[in-house]
């Protein structure tokens, strides 16, 4: 049965989401198993459309395929390249805040960081005036390359690229064979469960050794972008309690936070306000933006809704930058009680918004998501 392998991997890897030392609830292990679904999506995805010969660009993470704390603000692509054989990659520049490219030296396991051969965003292309660029590679070693394209702003307009293997473009593969096949559900079923593994591994190494309910100064993302920092946390907070985060308004020109749960992944940006970019957050005005993280709703333009979660990760992440950024950029924690969030905003007047203001902005998430989506 060629499907056998990816059978018991499913069954292994849901072994895996059920047994994780953080569920405390129904609720945890539910959002667990919407989570594998997810996975499993994408590992299939993965390893049935593709081809080692004629690349192209894969989305391997999405909206309901999530995994590594995905950013809400962000479009990722990827694909493997071969070493020896020369590649072109073009596109067509959308106007999205960034576009950025990496070739890792491996995949990320439980076990492993990949390093980072090259890391670099579309300033370095030279890009026509109609927003077309190419750009050519040969690597030295089986690597990964992956794609960024980061909205400060949902509205902006999404570009596109390609990728082609120079000597195979114009070619055929040769037709489904059954090692093939069986080959492609070995691989899924492989990367099902290194992909499970993987992240549930990742916070221990970054996030959760940090004191809890607060958040790093700005630091070079490990094994991430050249020009992007981020401040990462993880919160504990009960559900009449509330986080103030405090953070000056940025040149950098993306800005983003997000809310994660301990399944390392990013919490319904679609439906709820689970994120807040530049364009997004109100800013007040000294100059700081300031957001309000809990279960019950403060009443605030810039609250960041829980949903129901007790425990989670707590994220901001600057791209495109030209200078280092220090730790007075970065941002300042106080828990208070929720019944106390009013007086913890210097500008809670100018802060409150009505239900229904509040409803009109979920709207505008779902219908931007929904114009941006990939499938």
């Amino acid at each position: 049965m060629y499907s056998q392998p990816l059978a018991d991997a499913i069954a292994e890897a849901e072994g895996l989401v059920a047994a994780a030392p953080f569920i405390e609830s129904e609720a945890d292990l539910l959002e667990g198993l919407q989570y594998l679904a997810g996975c499993i999506a994408a590992c299939t995805h993965l390893a049935f459309d593709y081809d080692r010969d004629h690349p192209f660009m894969q989305s391997g993470t999405g909206p309901f395929t999530k995994m590594g704390l995905d950013n809400p603000d962000t479009l990722y692509f990827g694909t493997r390249v071969q070493p020896g054989h020369e590649y072109v990659v073009t596109g067509v520049r959308g106007t999205t805040t960034d576009l950025s490219f990496q070739m890792l030296g491996g995949e990320y396991t439980d076990d492993n960081v990949p390093v980072s051969q090259a890391a670099f965003d579309d300033r370095e292309l030279a890009i026509a005036a109609d927003g077309s660029f190419e750009w050519r590679i040969t690597p030295n070693s089986p690597s990964q390359l992956l794609v960024r394209e980061v909205y400060n702003d949902w509205s902006a307009r999404r570009g596109f690229i390609s990728i082609a293997r120079t000597d195979t473009a114009g070619t055929a593969p040769p037709p489904l064979s059954r090692e093939l096949v069986e080959k492609r559900y070995a691989v899924a079923a492989r990367q099902l469960v290194q992909r499970v593994k993987t992240w549930l591994q990742f916070p221990q190494w970054f996030y959760n050794n940090l004191p809890v309910n607060t958040m790093v100064a700005p630091r070079l993302t490990p094994g991430g972008l050249a020009t992007q920092y981020s401040s990462v946390g993880h919160f504990d907070l009960a559900p009449e309690q509330a986080m103030v985060i405090t953070v000056p308004v940025s040149d950098a020109p993306y800005m983003g936070f997000q809310l994660g749960s301990l399944w390392y992944i990013s919490l319904d940006y679609i439906n709820h306000q689970t994120s807040l970019n530049g364009t997004q957050a109100q800013a007040d005005p000294d100059g700081k933006i300031r957001i309000v993280v809990s279960e019950l709703n403060p009443g605030v333009t810039n609250w960041c809704e829980a949903l129901g979660h007790r425990k989670g990760y707590l994220q901001f992440r600057w791209q495109r930058l030209s200078r280092e950024m220090t730790e007075a950029d970065g941002p300042t924690v106080d828990v208070v009680d929720i019944d106390k969030v009013a007086a913890a905003l210097p500008y809670h007047d100018s802060n409150k918004i009505s239900e229904q203001h509040w409803r009109d902005r979920i709207a505008l998430r779902q219908k931007q998501i929904a114009d941006r989506m990939v499938g």
